[in-house]
């Protein structure tokens, strides 16, 4: 290792181990666990989890290696803050899962693409975003008065029990030009009817995951951004949090009604990587380590609090 770093560069080698890890996980994916027509269970989530956590902690122990301690302590608070914010967006997901009807047998599949073009997209979005803060830096300001707005709202907001799939643009968009079936189609994306092809039910929450993980990235990245604006940090911390999603999926459905209050301790953190950004305007920063003990705090505090505690209204 040390030798490879020595010829290409630091950098280069970790963004190459970094490709041939998520390629070789997507490869085997495609090869055996998509092609399985059943559901997972819970200790393959439990394993796939375990794996998933011990990988990207493995690849923050080279970053902190080979680039120091400041960037290490990056890359495992942009991790950690990645996480928590998917594993949020997955409740959503599973009330979309339950609103069309999906067939458990095919949730591994429909969270793979799904879970896929969100990758893609927020590979995409935080390229846009290195390119544009490098150019004009006070974009990071707009940055973090979004999150500021977003901790608020969600901190502020009632809980949400169900999907309307009349307010997703996606599902306005593809009801309208595409024809689609409300059939499952044996697992297929496509089906073909009297001669005609026709798009199945999979194909659109495929793509409703997609767009909706999207939606979640306008918040997700800024917050990521606040933490480091390095290119190696900001994209494997987020990727290696994505990838992730589709084991934990399957946890936390068998346990979605235990977080009542994950939403206002990832609320709490929004608010605080917000100010954060914004006091810099008057050169007041503050250090990682700090940001980094904040974020577990606040969110173990809240999974404590909600393993002990129940809302109100659930008692109710």
């Amino acid at each position: 290792m040390n030798r490879l770093i020595e010829t290409f560069g630091d950098a280069d080698v970790l963004y190459t181990l970094f490709g041939i890890i998520v390629a070789g996980f997507l490869i085997l994916d495609l090869g055996i666990f998509v092609r399985r027509k059943q559901e997972m269970t819970v200790r393959s989530a439990l394993i796939q989890t375990f794996c998933w956590v011990s990988i990207a902690s493995l690849f923050g122990y080279l970053v902190y290696h080979y680039h120091g301690t400041q960037k290490g302590l990056e890359y495992f608070s942009a991790y950690l803050m990645e996480y928590s914010l998917s594993a949020d967006n997955l409740f959503v997901f599973i009330l979309i899962l339950s609103y069309f009807k999906i067939s458990k047998q095919y949730y591994h599949k429909v969270l793979f693409y799904g879970i896929m073009g969100a990758v893609i997209f927020r590979v995409l979005f935080i390229l846009a975003g290195i390119v544009i803060v490098e150019r004009f830096h006070w974009v990071l300001y707009i940055f973090g008065g979004i999150l500021l707005y977003t901790g608020v709202r969600m901190l502020i907001a009632s809980e949400e029990n169900e999907f309307n799939p009349e307010k997703n643009i996606m599902y306005r968009l593809l009801r309208r030009y595409f024809p689609i079936l409300n059939n499952e189609g044996n697992g297929n994306l496509t089906i073909v009817r009297n001669g005609r092809r026709y798009f199945s039910l999979l194909f659109l929450v495929i793509a409703i995951i997609a767009s909706t993980d999207l939606v979640f990235a306008v918040d997700s990245i800024p917050a990521v951004f606040a933490i480091s604006q390095d290119r190696l940090v900001i994209i494997t911390s987020n990727v290696f949090a994505v990838m992730g999603l589709r084991a934990m999926f399957y946890l936390l459905s068998h346990a979605a009604n235990k977080f009542d209050f994950l939403q206002e301790g990832i609320a709490i953190v929004l608010i605080f990587i917000g100010v954060k950004m914004l006091i810099d305007i008057f050169n007041f920063h503050v250090p990682t380590e700090w940001s980094l003990g904040v974020i577990v705090l606040v969110l173990t505090a809240s999974i404590v609090i909600s393993i002990f505690f129940d809302r109100p209204e659930k008692k109710k």
